[in-house]
């Protein structure tokens, strides 16, 4: 099925939300219009009434629930055991884990997806809380008058230690990374939405489904206009649909921002090629 072309009026909404200061960025609209690039059909209102409702419904148990610790508990059963929310261990690398509407109505997804739900949910509902990434894994924390805690929405809404978060990196990294202090500092919603993007980046190119990798790619160049390795990569998917002008534009611009990068000798010649075959198609 041929892939629809970027709608620019919601990439056009999506750049007025990110020039907020980040507090006042939207996430879950921004995430949002982030699938409606895979969903043009995509009802964006309709999913964010969603996450009203939720809230409301959410705010309702939380009356009842003074106690932060017994907040997170009505939270996490709200979701996980009434919502049915839960973490997609089977198929982890399903692009359909990472838009948000596909996570809402199929109620799986990743760490960043269920976090994302998690925490637009708390926020509607009068919670306090906020990202923290973590390499490897996305977690979620509730800001109480006492201290702050932890939570895993992969995991079911599971409370956690920094130990906890340790054992976490072991598995994924076998022990090579250690929890540091910054590794637990509040994400902002831009770097949420970005590693969003970067996981179905990571995604698309793995399948080698280049259409899809560039529209995901020209976002994120977007959102980072001087991230050099996207540039570079969107310069490569340029080139693999035969887009050579843009294709070299790109790359140009990538040896600019790094010229001492290790390809950077390799991907000179190939800018000239590429300026070469464009010359021959005007």
């Amino acid at each position: 099925m041929p892939t629809p072309p970027p709608t620019e009026p919601l990439r056009r909404q999506l750049d007025a939300l990110l020039t907020r200061p980040d507090r006042e960025v939207n996430l879950g609209e921004a995430a949002l219009l982030i699938a409606a690039e895979e969903y043009p059909e995509l009802d964006v209102r309709d999913y964010l009434v969603k996450l009203d409702e939720m809230g409301c419904a959410l705010r309702q148990r939380l009356d009842e629930e003074p106690r932060p610790e017994r907040a997170v508990m009505a939270l996490n059963r709200y979701l996980f055991r009434e919502q049915g929310f839960k973490g997609n261990t089977e198929e982890y690398y399903d692009p359909r884990n990472s838009y948000l509407n596909e996570v809402l109505d199929r109620r799986t997804g990743i760490p960043i997806t269920l976090s994302t739900v998690y925490m637009e949910v708390a926020r509607r509902a009068g919670l306090d809380v906020e990202g923290v990434g973590l390499p490897g894994h996305f977690v979620v924390r509730i800001r109480t008058p006492g201290h702050p805690l932890l939570v895993d929405p992969f995991h079911a809404g599971t409370l956690l230690t920094e130990k906890d978060c340790q054992e976490r990196l072991d598995r994924i990294f076998g022990g090579k990374v250690k929890v540091e202090p910054r590794m637990l500092e509040p994400c902002r919603h831009r770097d949420m939405l970005e590693r969003i993007l970067r996981n179905l980046k990571a995604v698309y190119i793995r399948d080698e489904d280049v259409r899809r990798a560039l529209r995901v790619v020209d976002l994120l160049v977007r959102i980072q206009p001087g991230n050099a390795e996207d540039l570079r990569d969107r310069g490569v998917l340029y080139a693999d649909l035969d887009c050579y002008g843009l294709a070299a534009r790109d790359l140009e611009s990538y040896l600019t921002l790094a010229p001492r990068a290790p390809d950077a000798e390799e991907l000179k010649a190939r800018v000239a090629e590429l300026q070469r075959k464009a010359a021959r198609l005007n």
